[in-house]
């Protein structure tokens, strides 16, 4: 080694941003383990880089002793004292013993590390690059599929999704763009794991801020998302001044924003409401499209009675009870929804019971 490698490790420094003296250190570390291996693992070694020249020395460390029992160890008083006339008994003295072919096997070695600490140091600075993007969207392209587990490209890195974070009867092609969310990152042996999703709430959320700049400006707010992913959704909108319209927003000009967003997630239908701090005016928009005629609620149970129209009833519901299910999970309280039938049904025979009630507490008075 020479002056042209100190200088290299310096430009990677520089260009990597990894420390000349970690590599250096690393370097050391190599090459006392090939100086063992090559020429003879009982030696007590050590090995230093200068700095400023880049020669290599090698050192093997003996202590002193009045009888020597074993000379790859040991030195006597007598050796010591010609090296360093003050040495003493117990004392450590190192004596170069480096080899005349270490250069090469030296080469060898350093070329190892620096291309080690190189891939880890890109490997670390690729995790801390995602890690802080977390709960952030990524647009990648598909690479490949082992089994169920989905593998895209995300220039950098590769990225993951997992057969739970897979919309429903969604397909992936190679070479397909796609949108994910990053979910979770993994500092693994092998690099950084990053795992995506295009389930969570979160990737609804995120391309609404990438397709309405009210939403991303922060003029409108989204306060809450729920989804059945592949089917459907619901997300709750607030506008933050009186002239934008939160819906109207998100909905965007003849419906192309939130249509993008449908095409992005192959066909999810959005529900965009208006979120309202009265909880009865906000579970009454949560059930849309249906029409709601009123909302009771229980604070304590954190339960609300919805009664809508009689021709709704099925809408408010949803396909197997999807609307209902999602405006509960969006709004956060049980919802019960009666038709006005039932309700007048119901009230008519609440009427009989307390009629029948009053009726027996009559006849037990006479």
């Amino acid at each position: 080694m020479n002056v042209d490698f100190i200088n290299a490790l310096k430009d990677i420094e520089k260009e990597k941003g990894i420390s000349s003296e970690i590599l250096l250190q690393a370097i050391e570390h190599a090459l006392l383990t090939a100086y063992r291996k090559n020429f003879g693992s009982s030696q007590n070694a050590r090995i230093e880089i200068a700095r400023e020249t880049g020669e290599i020395t090698v050192f093997s460390r003996k202590t002193v002793v009045a009888d020597v029992t074993d000379s790859n160890l040991e030195i006597s008083l007598e050796e010591a004292a010609e090296l360093d006339p003050e040495v003493e008994e117990g004392d450590i003295v190192e004596i170069e013993v480096t080899p005349s072919n270490f250069g090469r096997i030296a080469a060898q070695a350093a070329k190892q590390v620096v291309f080690q600490q190189i891939r880890e140091a890109e490997r670390g600075m690729i995790y801390k690059e995602f890690l802080s993007r977390e709960g952030d969207i990524v647009t990648g392209i598909v690479r490949r599929q082992e089994g169920r587990n989905v593998y895209i490209d995300l220039g950098k890195s590769e990225a993951l999704l997992l057969p739970s974070e897979q919309i429903i009867f969604e397909k992936y092609n190679q070479g397909e763009r796609i949108k994910t969310y990053i979910n979770e990152v993994k500092k693994t042996t092998k690099g950084p794991q990053i795992l995506v999703s295009r389930t969570h709430p979160g990737l609804l959320k995120r391309l609404f801020e990438l397709e309405v700049p009210e939403v991303f400006e922060g003029i409108v707010e989204i306060k809450s998302v729920v989804r059945e992913p592949g089917m459907r959704s619901k997300v709750a909108v607030y506008s933050k001044s009186e002239n934008v319209d939160s819906i109207g927003a998100c909905v965007g000009p003849k419906g192309m924003r939130v249509q993008s967003i449908v095409q992005e997630l192959k066909g999810e239908k959005i529900d965009i409401v208006k979120w309202d701090d009265d909880p009865r005016l906000y579970i009454a928009n949560a059930l849309s499209p249906s029409k709601v005629i009123s909302v009771e609620t229980n604070e304590d149970e954190k339960a609300a009675r919805v009664i809508v129209p009689n021709h709704q009833l099925s809408l408010a519901i949803g396909k197997e009870g999807q609307n209902a299910r999602l405006a509960a999970r969006l709004s956060g309280w049980k919802i019960d929804i009666k038709s006005e039938a039932q309700q007048e049904l119901a009230l008519a025979e609440e009427q009989l019971l307390t009629e029948v009630d009053e009726s027996k507490e009559q006849e037990v008075d006479s």
